[in-house]
């Protein structure tokens, strides 16, 4: 199979690229050639069955994991041996899958933890609790006491208190009800309209389609199509969607 090759709108200005990138864990290689952009301001949705390499992709981006060839670049500079923390501190931020709160502080300690960005407590809780009523109502109780929609909320809420420029979202919707899935991806759209721009890599694909401006299809580590989502759509079958693994 030969590799896709990914083509842009020439008004397309590109923020976050992985050019030709191969890498995995040991000698076992899950990405083999992939090329992606995700564009400033746009959603771009990240679609697949487990075992395509979706998760490990949201790695090499976010710093988490290096590479064994190609390039990954941040508004057109090259990150590569950048560490995760320096990423975040040039506005790549990431919400990883399984929410990653503190589930031992409360609401007002999590949020607090973004205070070594240099923002103020009281300017990161003013913009949390204004996109999270619900985590004013509950600033004092303890993260793991709340419910799953609750913490998902409260890392996106952390996530977005640091003003990040692109936002890597992995699996979003796990395990919540769709109705809250459906609230979660509404404020995601909310974020991207500011100029955010966002990689959100998900297994069910219905409710992110309907925010995105792209998706791209990954399979076996390599993307093998990109483009609308409408278009995508009819090609997202339980061929692509039914796989087991990890991703």
């Amino acid at each position: 199979m030969s590799t896709f090759v990914e083509t842009s709108s020439p008004d397309a200005e590109p923020i976050l690229e992985l050019v030709d990138v191969r890498a995995g864990y040991g000698s076992i290689e899950v990405l083999h050639g992939v090329t992606l952009t995700v564009n400033r301001g746009e959603v771009l949705a990240l679609l697949g069955p487990n075992g395509g390499g979706k998760s490990t992709s949201l790695k090499v981006c976010s710093g988490l994991l290096e590479i064994t060839t190609g390039d990954v670049r941040l508004a057109g500079r090259s990150v590569l041996g950048v560490s995760a923390d320096k990423l975040a501190r040039l506005g790549l931020c990431t919400i990883p899958e399984g929410r990653g709160v503190f589930p031992n502080l409360t609401v007002r300690e999590n949020l607090m933890m973004c205070t070594h960005t240099g923002a103020k407590l009281d300017d990161i809780e003013a913009i949390a609790y204004d996109r999270f009523p619900r985590l004013g109502e509950r600033r004092g109780q303890l993260a793991g006491t709340m419910s799953g929609g609750e913490q998902q909320m409260l890392a996106m809420a952390r996530a977005l208190s640091t003003n990040p420029a692109v936002l890597l979202l992995d699996e979003l919707s796990m395990g919540l009800a769709p109705l809250i899935v459906g609230r979660l991806y509404e404020i995601v759209a909310q974020v991207a309209a500011t100029g955010v721009s966002v990689l959100v890599v998900e297994q069910f694909a219905r409710t992110v389609l309907g925010i995105a401006d792209r998706a791209a299809i990954m399979l076996h580590g390599k993307i093998t199509r990109v483009g609308p989502p409408d278009e995508l759509a009819e090609e997202l079958s339980s061929a692509y969607l039914g796989g087991k693994g990890q991703s």
